[in-house]
């Protein structure tokens, strides 16, 4: 540390704005990707946000998902690659290549550059979507041996994130030394930097404005977007994370109706708007009927739970992550600040 140069791809995103915060508060040097270096500004934002001052420590680099161009020099004298950079849409795509083609051909085409500048190690951000999809729901809590079935009837996201995961342990088998750990986060929440929110932080916005007047018995997973990044570092510099996945969740599942309790319990008046009761599955399965995207992402959701385990990032790494709770309270926080919610 200290001397050692980090990439992090996606340094615009509100994963990659949070590990560069992080790395540059842990000591490091750091070299982001943006799409374009018009984007460099709104970076920085991020960060002052974040409370973090770059120090001449952070410099930036072109590169697209989509493009050769811009990965030699992105990567030239880097020592880690952080890979956070992914397509995620509002919407999910009719045609599944639109995510497919980018989320596998960008983590390859980093993992290729890497691997030509003599990188020590790549920690790739996947998701619990390539864990835990494709297959019945588990009696047991999901863990890093699980893997999706992209063959299966799966969202275009979901199978893009399983295609660009496996291919990039594929190719690391022949990648002649450099090494690989992968972090599988669920939903992602925590601190809100700027004004693009993710589809996690986009439930706490709806719950906190109102904009739902009852929530569905709909589960998921949550961890804190500090955390991931900590668990990002932490993949990167352990030892025997090398050849790793790492499932990262604060604790097990949380239901939407749980979450409305949280929000309310701590944040009192805040909160005021946040909805008390449960909407029906009925109702839900109906609304399904004349809303494709509630058809895709809420209605097959209903009442089924995916129960969770961080035994290994806290065993073997020492990962210790924020509660359920103080996660989503802190995205709600942040929200508001930012005049959000």
């Amino acid at each position: 540390m200290g001397t050692e140069l980090v990439l992090v791809t996606g340094g615009s995103g509100f994963l990659g704005a949070h590990c560069v915060a992080r790395l540059l508060t842990d000591g490091y040097r750091v070299r982001t990707t943006v799409r374009s270096l018009d984007r460099e500004p709104d970076v920085l934002v991020l960060l002052r946000r974040a409370g973090v001052d770059p120090d001449g420590r952070l410099t930036f680099s072109a590169a697209n998902l989509t493009d050769d161009a811009g990965w030699p020099a992105a990567v030239h004298g880097v020592d880690f690659v952080l890979h956070t950079a992914s397509p995620f849409p509002p919407v999910q795509p009719r045609d599944a290549n639109e995510l497919i083609i980018p989320a596998r051909d960008g983590a390859l085409r980093a993992l290729r550059a890497a691997r030509e500048a003599g990188v020590k190690r790549v920690v790739l951000t996947s998701s619990f979507a390539a864990i835990g999809y494709g297959r019945p729901v588990l009696d047991r809590p999901y863990t890093e041996e699980d893997w999706t079935d992209p063959h299966a009837k799966v969202s275009p996201y979901v199978k893009s994130k399983t295609l660009a995961e496996r291919a990039a342990w594929d190719f690391i088998g022949g990648a002649g030394g450099m090494e690989l750990a992968v972090v599988n986060p669920v939903g992602i929440f925590g601190p809100v930097l700027g004004t693009r929110l993710s589809s996690s932080i986009e439930i706490v916005q709806r719950l906190m404005s109102g904009a739902v007047p009852a929530t569905p018995r709909v589960s998921s997973g949550v961890v804190d977007v500090r955390d991931v990044a900590a668990l990002h570092i932490l993949a990167m510099v352990t030892p025997t994370a090398a050849g790793q996945r790492f499932l990262a969740s604060a604790g097990d599942a949380m239901g939407l109706p749980e979450m409305a309790r949280v929000l309310h319990a701590r944040l009192g008046g805040v909160a005021a708007k946040v909805p008390t009761r449960v909407m029906p599955d009925l109702v839900v399965r109906l609304a399904g009927l004349f809303n494709r995207s509630l058809a895709q992402e809420v209605v097959p959701r209903l009442g089924k739970v995916k129960h969770l385990s961080n035994a290994k990032a806290r065993e073997l790494l020492g990962w210790e992550p924020r509660s359920n709770e103080d996660a989503l309270v802190a995205t709600a926080e942040s929200l508001v600040e930012l005049g959000l919610a």
